[in-house]
C-alpha cells in the first residue's frame, strides 16, 4: 500500500485568506439572493458591473477593522443589487448633473439604510467601510470652505443620519458641518419625510427630488408625477397581458444593476483632492439599457443649432495664461524618466506577453490586408525583371520599372488620449502606460504613425489660475478655473524606440491630478486635423466624467460635462476624425457613439487591440463615406 505524501499536501495548503474570501463572497450573493454573482478580489478600486463584483484584496495580515472594511464593500454592492430597481431610478433621476450626483449618492444611502436597520453586522461593516473611504489620505479633516466639501457626500450622510441613527464618520464630519445649517435651514423637513418612504424606492425617490426642489437643485423642466404613474400603468397593463414574461423581464431589470464604488488607496490622492468616485455612493454609471436608450434618442434628435457657438454652450477660461503644452522629456530629466521606465516594466512584467499577443494578432490582421498590387511600365521605381526580355531582344527599349501600392490602412495616424487623473492611479493608469507602448510599437511596425498624449491638471483644486481669481475679487461665473497640462508622450514622428522612457513618467507620483476632459479632446483633435495623413483616428482613455472641484464649486454642476459632451458631438458630426472611446469601470457609451466599457484595467489590451482592428477591417472592406469638412472648435492657441 502507498503511503501518502503528508509533507506534500502540507505544502498545498490553501492561503490563509481564502475561507474569508469565499465567505464574504457567499455572504455578498445571499443579500443578493443572486447565485450567479462572479466574485473577484484585486488590488484595484472595489466596482460592481454587470455580474462581477471586485472587492480589495485582503492583506497577509487581517486585522478586525480591515476585515469591518472588506465586509462594508461586499454588503453595500450586495444591498444595491437587493433593494434598487435600475428602471425606477432611471425614470426619477434627474438630468442636471449635480442634483443628478446628490439623487444617486442618497439612493446608495437608503439602501444601505434598509440592511442597516435589519441586521446589526451589516450597519457596523458599512460604517468601517465609510470611516476608511473618508479617513484616507486625510483630504477632509482640515476643510474650512463649504466650496471644498461635496455636498452630496453631505446630503447622503445626513440621510443616513436621519434613517439609521447613526452619526457621519469621524473624517468626514467636516463635510456634513460645513453644509448642515444650509441643509437643514431648507430641507429639514423633506429629510423628516424620507423615513415613512424607506423601503418604497418610487416614493423614496419622489422625496428626494421635492427635496431638491428645496434646495434649489430641481432640473429647468419640473418632473411631472403623472408621467410617472402613466408609465406605471402601462407596465402594469403589459404585466397582465404576458405575465411570466412580464415578471421575468421585470426581475431581470432589477438584477442588471450596475454600480461602481470606488476606495482610493492610500496613495490614490494629495492635497484635499476630491473625485466623484468618493461620494458615499460611489460613481453610479448609467445601465447598458439606459445608454442604448439614450443614444437611439439623441440619433432621432434633430441637430441643435450650433454654428454660431464658438466654443460650446457658455464655456470659458478664466485665465489661459497658466496653461502648459508640454513634452513627458521637459517634466523630469533623463535619469529619472529610465528609473520610471524600470519600474512600470517590473510593475507589468506578466501582463506583456499578454499584450503582446494581442497586439501580434493585430499586426497580422492588419498584415493580411496588404494584398501586393504593383502598378507597371513606371519611369522610375523598382526594376521590373520580368521585363528585361524586352530589352535584350531590342536594346533601344527603355528599362522598365514598378512600383509597390499603399494599402488602405498605411497613411494612417492613430492618436491615443491617457486620462492623467488622480482616479487613474496605481493599476489602471499602469495598464494603460503599457498597452500605449506596445500598440504604438506594434502599429509601427505595420507603417502606421501613433501619437501618445496625456492630460491632467498642474494642481489641485485651481493653481495659480484660482489665485488669481480670488486676486480679482471672484467675479461670478469665472469659467474654467484651474491651470491644464496637457503632456506629450510620443508625438507621430518620433520613432517609439526614442520616446518609450516618456511613459514612464506615468509612474511619477503627484503627476495624476484633476481631469477636463473636453479641452483634453479639444487639443488633441486639433492636432490630428493638421496631421497630413489621410486617416486619422483618436482613442480616448478614461475612468470617469470630468471633474474639475475649482472649476465645479463656481459654475454649474454640469458645467465641464456639458463642453465634453459638445466637443465630441463636433468631431462625430462634423470632422474627418474618427473618434473612439474604451471606459475603465465608467460608462462611457452615454458620451460616445462608438465606445466600449472594460470593469477590470487588465482588459484594456483586447480591447484597443480589437476596437483597432474594426476600424481597419472596415477600411479594408470599404473606404469610410466622405464627411462634412472639419470645422476647428475653438480653444487654447
Amino acid at each position: 500500500m502507498a503511503i501518502p505524501n503528508r509533507g506534500k499536501a502540507a505544502d498545498r495548503r490553501e492561503p490563509v485568506a481564502e475561507p474569508l474570501k469565499r465567505s464574504v463572497a457567499g455572504c455578498l450573493r445571499a443579500i443578493a439572493r443572486r447565485s450567479e454573482i462572479e466574485v473577484t478580489y484585486a488590488s484595484d478600486r472595489p466596482a460592481l458591473l454587470g455580474d462581477k463584483a471586485r472587492l480589495p484584496e485582503p492583506a497577509r495580515k487581517l486585522s478586525a477593522e480591515d476585515v469591518a472594511i472588506l465586509r462594508g464593500h461586499s454588503d453595500s454592492m450586495a444591498l444595491r443589487l437587493g433593494c434598487h430597481d435600475v428602471g425606477v431610478h432611471r425614470r426619477l433621476a434627474p438630468e442636471n448633473a449635480s442634483a443628478r450626483a446628490v439623487f444617486d449618492a442618497v439612493e446608495q444611502a437608503r439602501v444601505e439604510a434598509i440592511g442597516s436597520r435589519r441586521m446589526a453586522g451589516v450597519a457596523s461593516n458599512i460604517t468601517a467601510m465609510l470611516e476608511d473611504r473618508y479617513h484616507r489620505g486625510g483630504k477632509y479633516e482640515d476643510i474650512t470652505d463649504r466650496a471644498d466639501a461635496p455636498m452630496e457626500d453631505a446630503v447622503a450622510l445626513m440621510v443616513r443620519e436621519r434613517l439609521t441613527g447613526q452619526r457621519p464618520p469621524v473624517a468626514a464630519r467636516k463635510i456634513v458641518d460645513l453644509w448642515r445649517e444650509h441643509i437643514e435651514e431648507r430641507a429639514g423637513k423633506d429629510l423628516d419625510g424620507l423615513m415613512g418612504s424607506l423601503e418604497n424606492q418610487r416614493a423614496f425617490a419622489r422625496s428626494v427630488r421635492d427635496l431638491l426642489t428645496s434646495l434649489d437643485m430641481a432640473d429647468e423642466t419640473p418632473f411631472d408625477p403623472e408621467d410617472d404613474d402613466n408609465e406605471d400603468e402601462s407596465e402594469a397593463q403589459d404585466d397582465e397581458q404576458q405575465p411570466s414574461e412580464g415578471e421575468a423581464e421585470e426581475q431581470s431589470q432589477g438584477d442588471r444593476a450596475e454600480i461602481e464604488i470606488t476606495d482610493d488607496s492610500s496613495d490614490d490622492m494629495e492635497d484635499g483632492a476630491t473625485e466623484d468616485a468618493d461620494a458615499p455612493s460611489g460613481e453610479l454609471p448609467d445601465e447598458a439599457e439606459d445608454s442604448e436608450s439614450e443614444q437611439a434618442s439623441e440619433s432621432m434628435r434633430p441637430p441643435s443649432p450650433r454654428a454660431s457657438e464658438p466654443r460650446g454652450p457658455e464655456y470659458k477660461v478664466y485665465n489661459p495664461r497658466f496653461d502648459e503644452e508640454i513634452d513627458a522629456e521637459d517634466l523630469c530629466d533623463a535619469d529619472e524618466l529610465s528609473r520610471l521606465r524600470t519600474y512600470l516594466d517590473k510593475q507589468l512584467a506578466h501582463l506583456q506577453g499578454v499584450v503582446g499577443r494581442l497586439a501580434n494578432r493585430l499586426q497580422r490582421r492588419l498584415l493580411a490586408q496588404q494584398n501586393r498590387a504593383w502598378d507597371f511600365d513606371l519611369e522610375e521605381g523598382q526594376l521590373d525583371p520580368a521585363r528585361l526580355v524586352r530589352v535584350v531582344i531590342d536594346p533601344f527599349q527603355p528599362l522598365s520599372f514598378k512600383q509597390e501600392k499603399d494599402t488602405n490602412f498605411r497613411d494612417t495616424v492613430v492618436t491615443l488620449l491617457l486620462d492623467n487623473s488622480g482616479s487613474m492611479r496605481g493599476r489602471p493608469i499602469t495598464v494603460a502606460a503599457t498597452c500605449a507602448d506596445i500598440l504604438a510599437r506594434t502599429l509601427e511596425r505595420c507603417g502606421v504613425k501613433v501619437e501618445i498624449l496625456g492630460f491632467t491638471t498642474r494642481a489641485w483644486k485651481g493653481g495659480q489660475s484660482r489665485e488669481a481669481w480670488l486676486a480679482g475679487g471672484k467675479p461670478p461665473s469665472p469659467g474654467r478655473l484651474n491651470d491644464l497640462r496637457h503632456i506629450i508622450y510620443k508625438s507621430a514622428d518620433a520613432p517609439w524606440r526614442r520616446a518609450r522612457k516618456n511613459l514612464g513618467l506615468m509612474m511619477r507620483e503627484g503627476l495624476l491630478k484633476e481631469n477636463i476632459d473636453g479641452e483634453a479632446l479639444d487639443w488633441a483633435h486639433r492636432r490630428l486635423l493638421g496631421r497630413p495623413e489621410q486617416r486619422k483616428i483618436l482613442m480616448v482613455i478614461s475612468d470617469g466624467a470630468p471633474v474639475d472641484d475649482s472649476t465645479l464649486s463656481v459654475n454649474p454642476g454640469n458645467y465641464l460635462e456639458r463642453h465634453l459632451r459638445w466637443m465630441i458631438e463636433e468631431i462625430e458630426t462634423r470632422s474627418p476624425v474618427e473618434l473612439l472611446a474604451i471606459g475603465i469601470g465608467h460608462d462611457v457609451t452615454r458620451y460616445y457613439r462608438r465606445a466600449v466599457t472594460i470593469i477590470d484595467a487588465e482588459e484594456l489590451g483586447g480591447a484597443m487591440t480589437e476596437k483597432l482592428a474594426e476600424l481597419f477591417e472596415e477600411d479594408a472592406v470599404g473606404a469610410p463615406s466622405p464627411r462634412r469638412p472639419a470645422r476647428v472648435a475653438g480653444g487654447r492657441r
